[in-house]
């Protein structure tokens, strides 16, 4: 089969920073080269039209364009010429795009299937996050969902939660976000007290608790050691340009002493980093189904993460890791540190979440999965 998928973001130093949504697509589109398939990605808000080969995955880059109120129209129009020249020469079956502000809300190719795969929208993220949405953001959105000719999700509660946002009944079929296995793999070492955060500081990670939840960790466990590694976002709420310094004041002086804030890194790097880590901790109050919990598990590490909607569908609360609500400061802290000073608990939790990844969120069961999916919709 010859799949697209259409992006925002792509891992690759040609087309910018990525987040989760790239990862994921990155991740999906080397399982299904594996099982044989075809596979192109459009990304586009890029600074040029380009096209390059990146170990197998086909990148078209696409510029927007622009043209003072009606750029958004004429690129979706510019993506939908694209697909149907595209699907015409036969060089794709279907199109995935995902469901971040609805870029396909007015992409109507002629023949070709669009897929949507929910990731999470800037709505759902809003509701998660008690913030009002943008009215263009949610309409777009809205739309791209009720054009599309199949509905994806990554998590069970992200789909029943998109259709309670948008008032919409849709029936999704699941399938996870994955994880090379083979990439991102145990380590034999032992590290003590140490304590790490990766992905963006942002409130809606849960990164404004995680100082207060520190703070009680100290208390209990002075040796303790919190490494944070992202990108630091501004804070959409209170209007400040850095999470990062509000953080800092919430620190106690005791608990900051023990605080290192490495700013972005490569991503090649952040295997390194969680090799290093005793626990790894995710207090998040929105996601989808986030990358970085499975790349931790898969590296055979304890997790205390939050106990929110799609966690369950992740962790079993007391096998693989723990499961707490990040505004429960005190009961996060007592699971960290019995964590920290237990070292065959680490152990067992860290072995059961690296079976659970290779069982259930490894590239190649989730590819197996979702090219059932395609075959279905095209046959």
């Amino acid at each position: 089969m010859k799949i697209a998928f259409l992006t925002p973001e792509y891992p690759h130093v040609k087309t910018g920073s990525s987040g989760g949504i790239g990862t994921s697509i990155k991740n999906l589109a080397i399982g299904l080269l594996e099982q044989g398939c075809s596979v192109l990605v459009l990304v586009y808000g890029q600074k040029e039209d380009a096209i390059f080969d990146d170990n197998g995955i086909i990148i078209h880059q696409i510029k927007n364009v622009k043209f003072k109120g009606i750029s958004w129209l004429l690129t979706r129009k510019k993506i939908q010429t694209i697909i149907n020249q595209l699907y015409s020469i036969k060089e794709i079956d279907l199109v995935e795009a995902p469901d971040w502000t609805g870029i396909t809300s007015f992409i109507q190719p002629k023949k070709c299937p669009i897929v949507i795969r929910l990731h999470g929208s800037d709505t759902y993220f809003c509701h998660l996050d008690n913030r009002s949405v943008k009215w263009i953001n949610k309409f777009h959105e809205r739309r791209a969902l009720y054009k599309a000719n199949y509905l994806l999700s990554v998590s069970q509660f992200t789909a029943d939660l998109t259709n309670e946002v948008f008032g919409f009944n849709n029936k999704f079929s699941i399938i996870p976000n994955s994880i090379d296995v083979n990439y991102f793999k145990p380590n034999k070492g032992e590290f003590k007290y140490t304590i790490l955060y990766f992905g963006s500081l942002i409130r809606k990670k849960g990164l404004l608790e995680l100082p207060l939840i520190f703070n009680e960790v100290i208390q209990s466990n002075p040796m303790a050691k919190l490494i944070l590694v992202g990108k630091d976002v501004p804070d959409i709420i209170s209007g400040t340009s850095s999470t990062w310094q509000i953080m800092k004041s919430k620190f106690s002086e005791e608990a900051l002493q023990n605080v290192t804030y490495l700013g972005s890194v490569p991503y090649a790097e952040i295997q390194n980093l969680i090799k290093q880590a005793t626990v790894c901790v995710f207090p998040s109050f929105a996601e989808a189904l986030p990358v970085s919990w499975l790349e931790a598990m898969a590296m055979q590490k304890a997790l205390v993460a939050s106990n929110v909607g799609w966690a369950t569908e992740i962790i079993d609360n007391g096998l693989e890791g723990f499961l707490v609500h990040p505004t429960h400061h005190k009961e996060y802290a007592e699971k960290i540190n019995e964590l920290l000073n237990n070292p065959e608990l680490q152990k067992r939790f860290g072995i059961n979440a690296r079976k659970k990844i290779e069982e259930k969120f490894s590239t190649e069961v989730v590819a197996k999965k979702s090219l059932s999916f395609y075959k279905s919709i095209i046959n």
